[in-house]
Order: structure tokens, then C-alpha cells, then sequence
């Protein structure tokens, strides 16, 4: 009997931009100065996005902007969680029992380290004005920098799958 494969190509691969920011402010605050800066209205989801790897669960938050006339969707979301974790020690001699707590980081996408957050752009036009974008994020004094990120080196791009 002959072996059959069937070969399915990435057709079903969702088209987006992805901005990465470095900013050492928070995620609410963040998604405040966008709304100002660039006239979204950024709203936290009421779920955020969980990775569970290795027993560590990592929560990143996520904003939402439908803009409903430019049938654009805006997402912002957290790049670093840290969690902490606490591990006992068996050998611990005569003091058994021992906890030790360590703090690890998550990445949401692990190879893209540096940005803090990223701002996904879902658009059903071919022309999103990315450039434009950019330049009025890192005009905002808080943010360190922005700049595009190329889709095609996204590995995890399940993590970016927020419906």
C-alpha cells in the first residue's frame, strides 16, 4: 500500500503588521498615551492572553481598537511576564523540606526578547500607513522606540491569534 501525503500551505496564515515598542511604562498607561498620540481607543480585553509551558503560567494583557470606518483592528499587547516560581528541595539535608522562589520571564514571542510590547495592526486594506504609525509612536516621550517587525520571522505566530 503506497503512502500518502498531503502537504497544506500556510494559505490559511492571517495578514498583519506588527509594530514592536520599547517602553518602560505600563501596559494601561501604554495603551493611554497610543489613544492620545494616534486617536485610538485602546480597551483592556477581559481575558488576557495565557502560555502555559514548562508548569509556568504567563499572562500578558491585551487592548483592543476596532476601527469599524478603516476595517482596521489595533491590538496591544504585553511581550514579558514574570512569573514567580517556587520549588522545593528534597535533599535539603537537615532542614528538609526547603522552598526556594525564583522569578522567571515569559516572552510571548521568545524570539523577539527585546520589545516590551507589540501593536498589532489586522487590516482588510492592502495599504496601512505603517510608516506613519511609527513615526507618531516614538514621538510619545515615554516610548524608547518603535519599529516594524518583519511577519516572516515570527516563529510562535499562534501566540498572536487573540479571537
Amino acid at each position: 500500500m503506497g503512502v500518502h501525503k498531503i502537504i497544506l500551505d500556510d494559505d490559511f496564515a492571517e495578514e498583519f503588521s506588527l509594530i514592536g515598542i520599547h517602553c518602560s511604562e505600563e501596559d494601561y498607561k501604554l495603551a493611554y498615551l497610543l489613544n492620545s498620540q494616534l486617536g485610538f481607543r485602546l480597551g483592556r480585553m477581559r481575558k488576557d492572553i495565557v502560555i502555559e509551558k514548562e508548569d509556568i503560567e504567563a499572562s500578558f494583557p491585551i487592548f483592543q481598537f476596532d476601527h469599524e470606518t478603516q476595517y482596521t483592528t489595533y491590538y496591544l499587547v504585553g511581550n514579558k511576564c514574570k512569573s514567580e516560581v517556587l520549588r522545593e528541595q528534597e535533599n535539603a539535608g537537615l532542614f528538609g523540606g526547603v522552598t526556594s522562589e525564583k522569578i522567571v520571564t515569559s516572552y510571548l514571542l521568545p524570539e523577539f526578547e527585546q520589545p516590551d510590547y507589540f501593536l498589532k495592526i489586522e487590516s482588510d486594506y492592502l495599504h496601512i500607513p505603517l510608516r506613519k504609525h511609527i513615526a507618531m509612536i516614538n514621538e510619545i516621550n515615554q516610548v524608547i522606540s518603535a519599529y516594524e517587525i518583519d511577519s516572516d520571522k515570527i516563529k510562535s505566530n499562534n501566540h498572536l491569534i487573540f479571537n
